[in-house]
């Protein structure tokens, strides 16, 4: 079983992911840490961000400096879409590898895929399921102000260019209501994975 885990910036789905792995032995596959891995030096995504932004986004060992190449295509649309045709296939077929690895060895494995951009980047073939993590709009500012020290204004910014609560529910096969305590999140994934 492949669950998809999505939801918008501040949610909370590294909890859920902690749930699943420690209480549901769940193989774990973050996409933005396989982003990290595919954007390391001498890739073919390295090379080819580096043929487009230049060497002025790297860092004194030449590994890329995120900070800075996020700077840039946030705000510049047109960059952005640049960047996501690098980077979205490589960490497709990275966590596409894994995940057939992983059935390799234990074909009853579960397995959750965790990506913001899950629908989007078209990763419904991929998984059996799709799970939305939502969290109220204000919980979300809150963690995100206290965890990262996010202002306002960047959390509005982030939260507009990434899908609806609709468009999320609309793509989702369950909900998962992350705006209270642990222990009813817990309850929640424990009832939808008593339906398999």
């Amino acid at each position: 079983m492949v669950i998809g885990l999505t939801g918008g910036v501040g949610t909370g789905k590294s909890m859920i992911l902690g749930i699943l792995n420690r209480e549901y032995d769940a193989h774990v596959i973050e996409a933005d840490k396989v982003g990290h891995e595919v954007m390391s030096k001498n890739t073919d995504a390295y090379r080819q961000i580096i043929s487009i932004f230049g060497k002025g986004i790297l860092n004194p060992d030449e590994s890329i400096n995120r900070k800075l190449l996020g700077n840039i295509v946030f705000n510049d649309p047109k960059k952005l879409e640049e960047l996501n045709g690098i980077i979205h296939p490589a960490v497709r077929r990275e966590i596409e590898d894994r995940i057939a690895r992983i059935k390799a060895a234990s074909p009853e494995a579960l397995i959750v895929v965790e990506a913001a951009l899950l629908i989007e980047a078209g990763y419904r073939d991929i998984c059996d399921q799709f799970w939305y993590v939502y969290s109220d709009f204000d919980v979300r500012k809150r963690r995100l102000m206290e965890s990262r020290n996010y202002t306002e204004d960047k959390i509005e910014e982030i939260a507009e260019n990434q899908l609806s609560d609709d468009e999320f529910r609309a793509a989702s096969d369950f909900v998962i209501d992350n705006s209270h305590d642990i222990d009813e999140t817990r309850k929640q994934v424990q009832e939808i994975l008593k339906t398999f």
